[in-house]
């Protein structure tokens, strides 16, 4: 009698999860991080890091925009040699996506930061620092010497743009980004709801939402204040910004109102590094970022953060790629999975970013999520890949999507 062949094991072994911390072994998915940092910070940090802005119209649609596309495959390919390397602005990166930037990530997990920007170093992809963090840039870029960018919200002083530029130039960066998406403060509802302002106010609502989540009391607000004391706004200009908790101080937004192209040309005229434009969304202006003098864009609508209703990103990309000249194109905002990675790198991405799912990886398991995070991400781009029937990106175009 003939024996019958082995059954094929779907997916991974039981065992191939046990190296991961336990509270890491069930995230499956970057759609898992979500509910589970839930359960770890506290209402008001969470609300703000989950929230988009009035009636989070673009915060849905991001997601939803990867969905208009489906694939066309192509089989009997041997993709058994494929890579996922990606060359950008003269730089060879591992995988074709980098961490976005996002600001009080200390406030999301104990040294935040340099969590993600050593992850970031290890897995060989951009990491990008927010102006609005809470850890010093000079200590980010030790933490990440060729991988880290930084990111600045710029207003239109001319003195301000000077003293910070040097400061960043100092610190070691090669890659400057932009934001000009922030001409003022947008309308987040969500963060008077869950009782989330900048600086914090002390109240005992707040101290009860910490209260009912010791672990991050005790592992990243206790831990903070005995290690780095109060965290300040650390990189919003030449000096040290305001506390995140404060009583009585305001935090001061400068005259980003007043950002204008021609300040965009006395930066690119006074940084020598790589220069990078975040929070475009008109293919006009992506041209007019190439005439300036810049060396890449990320097409973003700041995940859902800024004004409702903006189309996302994914949805104008074609229009961008046919404007960008030899610039890089980038985009963020609502990438979930390897899927969208690539939709996005057919569309005419160069790269992309992914945000609040790392910052969600952070709160949950620290450098070890971030990094458990980027290899999840990583291992569905190369799957995909060997289903597509591609083994380089730089295969992909039009041809393998389909408009539904």
């Amino acid at each position: 009698m003939t024996k019958n062949p082995p059954r094929q094991q779907l997916g991974p072994a039981p065992n191939a999860r046990r190296h991961l911390p336990p509270i890491l072994r069930t995230v499956l998915s970057l759609g898992d991080l979500e509910p589970a940092a839930r359960r770890v910070l506290p209402r008001p940090i969470f609300g703000y890091l989950q929230g988009g802005v009035e009636d989070n119209v673009t915060l849905q649609a991001n997601s939803g925009a990867y969905r208009k596309w489906m694939f066309r495959t192509n089989v009997l390919v041997d993709v058994s040699l494929r890579s996922q390397s990606r060359h950008l602005m003269g730089q060879t990166y591992k995988a074709p996506f980098g961490i976005a930037p996002m600001g009080l990530c200390a406030l999301f997990s104990f040294d935040g930061d340099v969590a993600m920007a050593r992850a970031a170093e290890a897995a060989g992809i951009p990491y990008v620092l927010s102006g609005a963090s809470l850890t010093r840039m000079e200590r980010v870029a030790q933490a990440a010497p060729t991988c880290a960018w930084f990111q600045a919200y710029i207003p239109g002083e001319t003195a301000h743009i000077e003293g910070l530029l040097e400061r960043v130039a100092n610190a070691g960066f090669k890659t400057l980004v932009i934001t000009v998406d922030t001409a003022t403060l947008a309308n987040r509802e969500n963060n008077v709801r869950v009782g989330f302002s900048t600086p914090l106010r002390p109240s005992l609502r707040l101290a009860w939402d910490g209260l009912v989540r010791p672990r991050w009391l005790i592992g990243t607000l206790g831990r903070t204040l005995v290690k780095n004391g109060i965290p300040h706004f650390e990189n919003a200009g030449p000096g040290r910004g305001v506390p995140i908790i404060s009583s009585n101080v305001v935090r001061q937004f400068g005259l980003r109102d007043h950002l204008n192209w021609d300040h965009l040309a006395l930066i690119r005229e006074l940084w020598q590094g790589k220069l990078v434009i975040k929070g475009l969304i008109s293919a006009n202006d992506v041209k007019r970022a190439e005439q300036v003098g810049a060396d890449g864009v990320i097409l973003s609508n700041h995940g859902g953060r800024q004004l409702d209703g903006t189309v996302p990103p994914l949805l104008v990309l074609s229009d961008a790629a046919k404007a960008k000249g030899s610039m890089a194109l980038m985009l963020d905002s609502g990438i979930r999975r390897g899927t969208d990675v690539i939709k996005a790198l057919a569309l005419g991405a160069d790269h992309v970013f992914v945000g609040r799912p790392m910052a969600y990886a952070a709160a949950v398991g620290g450098q070890a999520g971030v990094t458990h995070a980027i290899d999840l991400l990583r291992e569905e781009i190369h799957r995909d890949m060997a289903l597509i029937g591609v083994k380089d990106l730089n295969e992909l175009g039009n041809d393998q999507l389909v408009a539904v």
